[in-house]
């Protein structure tokens, strides 16, 4: 979709209109006040952040910590449009009603002398966003001046027609955004009926008449726990640490068959199968090589990909670090910052270990199916049972593998774990489907949107009226209106003795 600038000037225009630069439609554009933003003061500072959601919380905005000597030249007016110059390049705004404020320094202001909603909607095109990425600079941090914004090309309409282009523009987009609001509160409801499908899966209701229809052919998850206590007592010839027995008091009430359990009975009896990754100096960046045995981060459980991620380990320390190595089928659980984000370790993962923003859990699926505990995990009610025990104050933090150890949760038969997940999926799968469409239907809308816009700049969206004045005499009175502006500029300077260094920031 994205049209350069030069496209556009090559393009047939309608009679009376002109092809013209922003400088031309625009007074001198200006750079920002340079200065910390706090968050008390008189004056608010405007940045790239206060803007980059299509509009403006003023309650948000931050405030100066040093104000301009000369305020005035930097106040925010309506009908003003500010530009990112870095960060999120080009991405611009049209001021309305503001409160008193000035804009950073990695803005710049546009006042704009035809219809500011025109100037506005044309920096939203394809052939703007063209110029844009044609002009952009740098490499860490992409940006542009206010020398490359001043010289992109923009087609002018009779001023009428500029009314009348905004006004069709502005019906269109509202058909549209009721249409994008609709399909964004169907989204919405669709997490919602996720959660609810859980929600009746763990609490039975789910497979009621299934398991009413079975219930000759299921082991009681007690009797399965049992089973399971006396194969690992016997294994571990007495050995064994028998667990405390699990508080149950102020639960709900289970179906027949269900138990209570927490993490301690359904993994594997191995020494490492609930482990934090480690901590301190154990993984030092000095330990990192440029290829070997993976490690695993934070990122791979939230996404749910196990190939991003750089870094490596060689084979002496993995052997060092094995009692966190993860394997095929194990569990990854995200346990700081963005907690509670669970994935299962596929067959081709890399061999490798985990970091130490990650738990890993080997489950024993004689007990619990893997992808059971999955959907289980994700619930809402275990995930806020799981954030109500975190720690650290300024980042959630699984501190200890002890609180999710001490979770309880509701433990199906086995059979009917596998009848679970297959209801959940199928639940799920149409909920995909319906979510893949509303996609769909956004990103449509999103091309219908800059389809309109491409049109209004051709002259193609609204008739041609031959009373129309002629853009060229708009640009004639522009032309004479800057001039007067700046000779007033120049006098008001004088009788201020505000300093004038002839650059683009000052007026």
């Amino acid at each position: 979709m994205n049209l350069s600038a030069s496209q556009f000037e090559t393009s047939d225009l309608p009679k009376g209109w002109v092809q013209t630069t922003l400088k031309d439609v625009c007074l001198q554009p200006q750079y920002g006040w340079t200065t910390s933003a706090v968050q008390q003061g008189r004056l608010r500072l405007l940045r790239t952040t206060d803007i980059t959601s299509g509009k403006i919380n003023w309650e948000c905005v931050p405030f100066c910590e040093k104000e301009p000597d000369y305020k005035s030249k930097y106040l925010l007016e309506d009908g003003d449009i500010v530009i990112s110059r870095a960060g999120s390049v080009g991405f611009s705004l049209l001021i309305k009603n503001p409160k008193e404020s000035v804009f950073a320094s990695y803005l710049i202001r546009f006042k704009p002398l035809i219809d500011k909603d025109y100037a506005a909607y044309f920096l939203k095109t394809p052939a703007y966003w063209g110029a844009i990425y044609e002009k952009k600079l740098g490499i860490a941090l992409a940006n542009v001046n206010a020398t490359k914004l001043k010289e992109i090309s923009i087609p002018v309409a009779p001023l009428n027609e500029q009314k009348r282009i905004v006004a069709k523009i502005e019906e269109l987009f509202t058909k549209l955004d009721a249409g994008v609001e609709a399909l964004k509160k169907i989204k919405a409801q669709l997490k919602r009926y996720r959660q609810a499908v859980l929600k009746h899966a763990f609490e039975g209701k789910l497979t009621e008449e299934w398991r009413e229809n079975n219930k000759d052919k299921l082991e009681p998850a007690s009797k399965l726990l049992e089973r399971i206590a006396k194969e690992r007592e016997k294994n571990a010839k007495g050995k064994i640490r028998k667990l405390p027995p699990l508080d149950t008091s102020g639960l709900p009430e289970l179906p027949d068959g269900w138990e209570w359990a927490n993490l301690p009975l359904i993994v594997k009896q191995e020494k490492h199968s609930i482990k934090r990754g480690p901590f301190g100096s154990a993984i030092k960046k000095a330990f990192f090589v440029p290829s070997g045995y993976k490690v695993y981060e934070q990122r791979n459980a939230i996404y749910n990909d196990f190939v991003i991620g750089t870094y490596y380990i060689n084979e002496a320390k993995f052997n060092e670090l094995k009692a966190f190595e993860v394997r095929a089928g194990d569990l990854i659980i995200s346990c700081s910052g963005t907690i509670g984000r669970i994935a299962i370790v596929p067959d081709n993962a890399q061999k490798g270990i985990i970091n130490q923003a990650l738990l890993k859990i080997t489950l024993n699926n004689e007990v619990i199916a893997t992808k059971y505990f999955v959907h289980l995990f994700s619930s809402y009610v275990l995930q806020q049972e799981l954030l109500s025990n975190v720690r650290g104050s300024a980042m959630l933090n699984i501190s200890s593998v002890e609180i999710v150890k001490q979770i309880p949760f509701a433990l199906a038969p086995i059979q009917e774990q596998q009848k679970i997940v297959e209801e959940i999926e199928r639940h799920f799968s149409i909920a995909d489907e319906v979510e893949q469409a509303i996609e769909q239907g956004l990103k449509q809308a999103e091309r219908l949107r800059q389809s309109i816009l491409k049109r209004a700049f051709e002259g193609k969206l609204v008739e041609q009226t031959p009373e129309d004045e002629p853009a060229e005499k708009l640009l004639e009175r522009i032309k004479a209106e800057k001039a007067r502006l700046n000779t007033k500029l120049k006098m008001k300077r004088n009788i201020s003795k505000e300093p004038d260094d002839g650059k683009e920031s000052k007026w």
